[in-house]
Formats: structure tokens, C-alpha cells, sequence
């Protein structure tokens, strides 16, 4: 029988990619899954698509950047399973933008979208958490690790991400909390993104910039693999997940050498 059979998992931004695959991983796996998004017409779809499958999840309707809907998201999960065993912080969104161009409030709102909402529902799962020794899933970025060129604000929230999940398994893991963050590339989408989105309207931009990665070249991750090796690092209780794993490289350089690391940033945009 799977280690998850009747665990209870919440997958914020769980209507559509990665979050989506995330938490199908889970109910493949006979976990009791609940997804949340802002868009209720998006998560009817996503539930109707995962009863196709033969898979069932309860769906919530909550946007992480307001405090009432985070206390009614885990409020109605502990209501109806009485229980919460895991949960995944994936909303969130990138961002193109030239750096000189990108303002304080643009920086505030992704923060609070990235970050703060993060953080707002890492808090109210806390006490739940710790209960049973869960599992906190923070998915950060490459750019958590290593900035990129044309993304705005987006790495300074994942390098809070980053910061912030080394601070939750400093002083929780020793209560039993398990804390893994994962550093994922660019993720191959359902549907392409065909034009920009709100946060690309400065202009100044290469063509590039509003590919997957704002033009890194690299393999676009399958968001079905990357939620099984989630899943996979969960069950060991790993600290950290990084995909493709060759960017550890960078990482390294970066450390030693900051000018040979934006060199190779370069070199890859």
C-alpha cells in the first residue's frame, strides 16, 4: 500500500500545470488531495478532468495574497479530513521586465503574490503540519538560486523563498517538520504562451525574453516527472530538488566566482 493512502494534501495553484500534475501525482497515489485557485471556472475544469482519470480532489476556490480566503481554504480541508499531511506552495507567476524599468510597486506585488502568500499559508498549516510530522513543499525557481536577465522582480521573491525555506527546517525540522524546496528550469505548458501577459508591458525586451526561461536555453522540464520526483523526494524527505540537475554547476560557480557565473548566465540567455 502507498505511504500516501488517506493522507490529506492541499496544492495551492492547482488548477493547471505543474500544480496540477503535483497534485494528480498524490491522488495516483491514493492521497485525499485539495486544490486551490483563485479562478473557480478553472478549478471546476481541472476536477472534472481528474474524475475523468479516475481521480478524485476537492477543489476551493482561494486567492493566497487574501487572508480570508487562506483561513477558509485550510479551515474547509481540516473540516471535511480532519487532517493535513502535506502541503505545496505553487501559486505563484514570473515576470518580464527590464530591472531599470521595474518599480517598487511591482516589486510589492509580486512580493505579495510569490512570497507573502506563501508564507500566509505555510503559516495557517503549520499547526496541522507538525501534528503528524508533515511536509512543507516551497516550489522556488532556478532564479531562486541564480538571477536571470529580463524577469524583473520575480528572482528577488524566489531568493525569499529560498531564504525562507532554510528558515522553516533550521527551527522546525527538528519538531518533525519536513521542508523541501524545489528549484525547477522552465516548465513545458499545457498551452503556450501566445502573447504577453500583464507584468510584460514595459517594453525594450528581446523577442526571446518572452519564451519559456525568458530565453535560456534549456530543456523545457515535463511537469508530470517533476511531480513524480516531488512526490519521490517527499517520501525520503529530501531538503532539496533541483531540475535539470546540471545547474547545481552554476550554482557552484556562482559561489566561487560571481563574474565567471554572470558570464555563464549570459552565455545561455
Amino acid at each position: 500500500m502507498s505511504v500516501w493512502q488517506g493522507k490529506v494534501v492541499v496544492v495551492t495553484g492547482g488548477s493547471s500545470g505543474l500544480g496540477k500534475a503535483i497534485a494528480a501525482a498524490f491522488a495516483r497515489r491514493g492521497a485525499q488531495v485539495v486544490i486551490a485557485a483563485r479562478r473557480a471556472d478553472l478549478l471546476a475544469a481541472a476536477a472534472d478532468e481528474f474524475r475523468t482519470l479516475g481521480l478524485e480532489v476537492a477543489a476551493v476556490a482561494a486567492d493566497v495574497t487574501r487572508a480570508d480566503d487562506v483561513e477558509r481554504l485550510f479551515a474547509r480541508t481540516i473540516e471535511r479530513f480532519g487532517r493535513l499531511d502535506v502541503l505545496v506552495n505553487n501559486a505563484g507567476r514570473s515576470m518580464r521586465r527590464l530591472i531599470a524599468e521595474t518599480t517598487a510597486d511591482d516589486f510589492r506585488e509580486l512580493f505579495e503574490l510569490n512570497v507573502v502568500g506563501l508564507v500566509r499559508c505555510t503559516r495557517e498549516a503549520l499547526p496541522h503540519l507538525l501534528a503528524v510530522r508533515g511536509h512543507v513543499v516551497n516550489v522556488g525557481s532556478l532564479a531562486g538560486r541564480s538571477a536571470a536577465r529580463y524577469i524583473g522582480a520575480y528572482p528577488a521573491t524566489k531568493f525569499a523563498v529560498t531564504a525562507y525555506s532554510q528558515q522553516l527546517r533550521l527551527e522546525l525540522g527538528p519538531e518533525g517538520l519536513h521542508v523541501l524546496l524545489v528549484c525547477p528550469g522552465p516548465i513545458a505548458r499545457e498551452q503556450p504562451r501566445e502573447q504577453p501577459q500583464p507584468s510584460d508591458k514595459a517594453g525594450g525586451l528581446p523577442a526571446s525574453a518572452h519564451r519559456p526561461g525568458a530565453g535560456v536555453r534549456t530543456r523545457l522540464l515535463s511537469p508530470e516527472r517533476l511531480a513524480a520526483d516531488i512526490v519521490r523526494a517527499c517520501e525520503s524527505r529530501r531538503s532539496e530538488l533541483i531540475r535539470p540537475r546540471s545547474a547545481r554547476l552554476l550554482f557552484i560557480l556562482q559561489q566561487i566566482s560571481p563574474r565567471l557565473g554572470d558570464w555563464l548566465v549570459k552565455r545561455l540567455t
